[in-house]
């Protein structure tokens, strides 16, 4: 069997072909749970959030969110430039956001994967990620083979 994974053309929707002679249980298996996880992913994730700021609501991408912390009794939405605030908790968001993105890394934050730069171990078997705007953030211990996991390390 051969498989061939491509880069769709900007703007182009993503398709999967499947070539074969006969459709085999396997096969169809494997066609019923993509479809059934393609259903789940358009009800469950979110595809805009929205977060307040100056008294102003504003709707904004999640893949433009590098980490979610909650500090005294707010969650806070940091982006490259920007802090919003947003009307959930943490543990709603884990659930709103796609997993394969979004992971816990401490009891009060959320990172994005996509927007770790490096990573490296710091005292105590924690981790600190350095983020593609400059800022760097602490992985506590607990959630480091959860990270590490989530990347393929």
């Amino acid at each position: 069997m051969k498989i061939t994974i491509m880069d769709p053309i900007p703007g182009e929707e993503e398709e999967i072909i499947i070539k074969c002679k006969d459709l085999s249980p396997k096969i169809a298996e494997l066609i019923a749970e993509l479809k059934r996880s393609e259903e789940a992913e358009k009800v469950k994730y979110v595809h805009k959030l929205h977060v307040y700021l100056d008294g102003e609501i504003h709707l904004i991408e999640p893949m433009e969110v590098f980490y979610f912390e909650y500090v005294d009794t707010k969650v806070f939405v940091y982006c490259r430039s920007q802090v919003y605030e947003i009307k959930k908790k943490l543990y709603e968001l884990e659930e709103m956001l796609p997993a394969q993105d979004f992971i816990r890394i401490n009891k009060a934050t959320i990172l994005n994967l996509n927007k770790i730069s490096s990573l490296s171990p710091t005292l105590g078997g924690r981790f600190e990620a350095s983020l593609k705007n400059g800022e760097k953030i602490i992985i506590s211990r607990q959630y480091v083979n959860a990270l590490k996991e989530a990347l393929g390390l």
